[in-house]
């Protein structure tokens, strides 16, 4: 799509450094220069004031990611695009069945109305809850990491949905200001909401995230 709209060398295209390394490696491949905004905190997606920060004479598009099944905001991202003139695209994540997204957000109600050790994912915006992503906020104690592998010790199989920001890593490193980003690789932490899970299996969640005692500070 960015080679059919003639985006090429010396252009630039703003993407999310919260995961995705396929969309800077697209852009890369077509001989832009991905360049990276910063995330709004309750979406996880693109910020559509860091994009409009982001834009230089060299910017040509725009890449949005939906992110863990809640929608980027594509309808303010256009608005930059429009004035700019900029190439608005969408990343989307596969859709699931509608039985199955119903039951991914019974499971996330679940979650929501009864944790207590962590900062619950906001709803809105027709979440599908591709991941149910919860943030540990670290000060300290309980740090994510430690909070995982106690989580992982009680039966419950969590992950890290972001290990390493696009611009940490060797192939795409920058010297740029995503303070957003960083938190959010820092603290975010998926917990299960299959719609293989039974009720038990919930229930065991919940138990093991409130055994590990409540927030410690405002996770943004």
């Amino acid at each position: 799509m960015l080679r059919a709209a003639g985006v090429g060398v010396g252009d630039e295209v703003v993407v999310p450094a919260f995961g995705n390394v396929e969309v800077a490696e697209a852009v890369a491949l077509t001989g832009a220069l991905p360049v990276f905004a910063d995330v709004d905190p309750v979406t996880y997606c693109l910020d559509p004031v860091a994009v409009a920060d982001a834009v230089t004479p060299r910017t040509a598009a725009v890449v949005a990611v939906h992110r863990f099944g809640r929608p980027a905001d594509v309808s303010r991202l256009r608005e930059v695009g429009q004035r700019h003139g900029l190439l608005v695209l969408q990343h989307g994540e596969s859709e699931a069945p509608y039985d199955e997204v119903a039951q991914r957000r019974e499971r996330a109600a679940y979650l929501d109305a009864r944790l207590r050790g962590v900062r619950t994912p906001d709803g809105g915006d027709g979440h599908t809850y591709q991941q149910y992503v919860v943030r540990v906020p670290g000060n300290g104690r309980p740090d994510r990491d430690a909070f995982a592998r106690a989580l992982r010790g009680r039966g419950v199989a969590c992950r890290v949905p972001v290990k390493t920001p696009l611009h940490r890593m060797p192939e795409f490193r920058r010297c740029v200001s995503l303070p957003q980003t960083e938190l959010a690789a820092d603290e975010t932490l998926a917990l299960p909401v299959d719609a293989s899970l039974t009720k038990r299996d919930m229930q065991r969640v919940v138990s093991a995230c409130n055994a590990l005692g409540g927030l410690l500070q405002p996770a943004f």
